[in-house]
């Protein structure tokens, strides 16, 4: 029985995912759940809110509250006042999360560097293409 999609696509996922993670380790960043991970990924450029934030990682706003206080805890985030609402904060990502950023990004490019050698080019190049298409239809914050 050939393995399902939801299989094919979570193992290569979680392998990524392990591979970032013992990056992030090694490099002195190893207070990062994967949970606060997936939160702290989709804090835009200019910041988000947490409702935002806790649509977007698909998470309760409950949820994400408790992800984001950890992240600022241990200084990858930080709340500033959203200058379009005096009433409402952003979400940001602080200075300890610039620097961990590259070496999560580091730790992707390798992976995609052995995966293309594997797959080669032409396959790698087609299997990008695919997962943007589908992400049209899946992902909603686009």
């Amino acid at each position: 029985m050939p393995a399902d999609l939801g299989l094919l696509l979570y193992l290569p996922h979680r392998e990524l995912e392990n591979r970032v993670f013992a990056a992030l380790a090694e490099a002195g960043f190893d207070d990062v759940t994967p949970a606060q991970a997936r939160v702290f990924h989709r804090i835009g450029p200019d910041g988000s809110r947490l409702t935002e934030l806790a649509e977007a990682a698909r998470i309760t706003k409950q949820t994400a509250g408790f992800l984001v206080d950890q992240l600022e805890r241990a200084g990858y985030v930080e709340r500033t006042p959203d200058p379009t609402d005096a009433r409402a904060r952003l979400v940001r990502v602080a200075e300890r999360g610039l620097r961990a950023i590259p070496v999560g990004l580091a730790a992707i490019a390798e992976v995609e560097r052995e995966w293309t050698a594997h797959l080669g080019q032409r396959r790698m190049a087609a299997l990008r293409d695919a997962l943007t298409r589908l992400r049209e239809v899946t992902d909603v914050y686009l």
